[in-house]
Formats: structure tokens, sequence, C-alpha cells
């Protein structure tokens, strides 16, 4: 008994010091104060002023494209690598198994620092052009999300029954209709965990951001700015705008929104799949 309150203490300590900061920014939302700490009462100001600010707007809107956009294509690699590798050989299977867990503990910095200089090279030696663009930005965030992708999917590779696809072509579908009606369904899940996962990656992403960003986007001319680029611009010149404390809420709410939503789904679809096999039982 003793030893289950010091855990439970111990767990809500440890969510409460996590998400105290959290809250803090959200209270200071409501108050126009320009510094955390200072409440000049009450006020909704901070949420209209927040799409007033042009470059936040700016940095929001390259933020998010480059999100979605890297997380979709970590998603159609990663699940059709998981996939090839599932029903590859075992030496080969674990070979892509050890080649991916590498990006996943290797240092963000190396992985940062590699990228930039394979580009400086090509575009040096091969191309003879400015390379770094947003097509190079997409390339680094798809690197650091697609390993992660790969691990979400191929837990429920492995808890599906391998015969399946066999099973689907025997009985006279082809490949391709092998793979999305019976597999894909069966690995739906932790496709979306991996596609919340590299949106994730993506948005706070600094370091990759950082050495392979270039033109391009709603950044037109100028390099793209994301808003943690455009955090450590604005903490190097003075304080860091009143509008990210508005902004910060808004994200902080969808992101609960989007894992209630997951979680009620998961619950729902296991209910379902349960019901369905009782009554294939009887």
């Amino acid at each position: 008994m003793v030893r289950k309150i010091i855990g439970h203490t111990y767990i809500y300590l440890i969510l409460l010091l996590m998400y105290i900061p959290v809250l803090v920014l959200i209270a200071f939302s409501f108050t126009e104060a320009g510094n955390v700490g200072e409440w000049t009462g009450w006020s909704w100001k901070l949420y209209p002023q927040l799409f007033q600010n042009e470059e936040l707007m700016i940095a929001l809107g390259n933020t998010l494209i480059l999100a979605v956009t890297s997380a979709l294509v970590s998603v159609v690699l990663g699940t059709t690598g998981a996939i090839g590798a599932f029903y590859s050989k075992r030496k080969v299977r674990h070979s892509i198994d050890n080649v991916t867990q590498i990006p996943i503990v290797n240092a963000e910095i190396v992985m940062a620092l590699s990228l930039c200089v394979m580009f400086v090279f090509l575009q040096t030696y091969v191309f003879k052009t400015n390379l770094l663009s947003f097509w190079t930005l997409l390339i680094g965030h798809v690197v650091l999300s697609l390993p992660f992708v790969y691990i979400s999917v191929k837990p429920k590779l492995e808890q599906m029954d391998p015969s399946l696809y066999e099973a689907a072509i025997d009985l006279g579908a082809k490949p391709h209709q092998a793979l999305w009606k019976v597999i894909v369904p069966e690995v739906i899940p932790g496709v979306l965990s991996g596609f919340l996962l590299a949106i994730t990656l993506s948005l706070d992403d600094f370091v990759i951001t950082r050495f392979t960003t270039g033109s391009g986007l709603l950044s037109g001319d100028a390099a793209i700015m994301t808003l943690s680029t455009y955090v450590q611009g604005k903490i190097k010149k003075s304080n860091i705008p009143t509008e990210l404390r508005a902004l910060t809420t808004i994200i902080f709410l969808i992101v609960v929104a989007v894992v209630i939503g997951t979680s009620v789904y998961r619950v729902y679809k296991d209910k379902h799949s349960k019901t369905r096999a009782e009554k294939r039982a009887r």
C-alpha cells in the first residue's frame, strides 16, 4: 500500500513538473502583460493580435506546410518499408531494423551536419547551384521522422498473421488488392500513430531546420522561417512576443483534442473487433 502511494505520488509529481510551464503560459495568454509573471488584468486581446502578426503567421504557415508534407512522405516511405521488411528474409529484415535504429539513437546535431555537408558538396561539385531550399528542408525532416514511422508500423505487422497476404493471393486477389484490403487495414493504428509522431517531430525541430533551410514557401526569397527559428531569432534580439502565449494555448488544446480523439477511436475499434470475434465464435 505504501509503495503504491509513493509510486502514484512520484508519477503525479513528474506530470505536474512537466505541465506547470505549459499551464503558466496558458494562464498568461489571457493578460496583456509583457512578461510572464506580471498580471495586468483579464484580456483576450492576445488572440486577435496573434492573427495580426504577419511575421508569426508566415512562420506558422511554413511550419504547418512542412510538418504535414514531411509527415505524409514519411508515412508512405515508412509504411511501405516496414511492410517490405516484414516480408523479407530474416537477415534482410534484421539489417533494415538495425539501420533504422541508428537515426533514432544518433545525436540530431550529427544528422543535421551530415545533411548540410552533403547538400553543400552536391551544390558545389555536382549541380553547381544553390540547393538549399524547401526541398532540402523537407528531406531533412523526412530523414528525422521516417524511422519513427517505421517503428510505429512494425509492431502492428508483427501482431498480424503473416499468412493473411498469401491467403488473399490464393483466393484470387491481385497483389495490390491484397495489400490495400488485408495488410493496410491491419496497420492503420500504427500508421496514424506514426503520422502524428512525425508531425510532432517536425513542428518542434530546430537543429535540422537551421542547417538545411533555404528560401521558399511563404517566406518568398528570404530564408524559410519556422516557429522554432522565429522564436530563436526573437530571443536573440528581445523578449518573446506576447502573441506566442496565445499560440501555445491553441496548439496545446489541439494536441489534447487529437490525443483524446485517437484514444476514443482505438477504444471503439477494440470493442468493435471483440464484438466481431464473438459473433464469429457463435
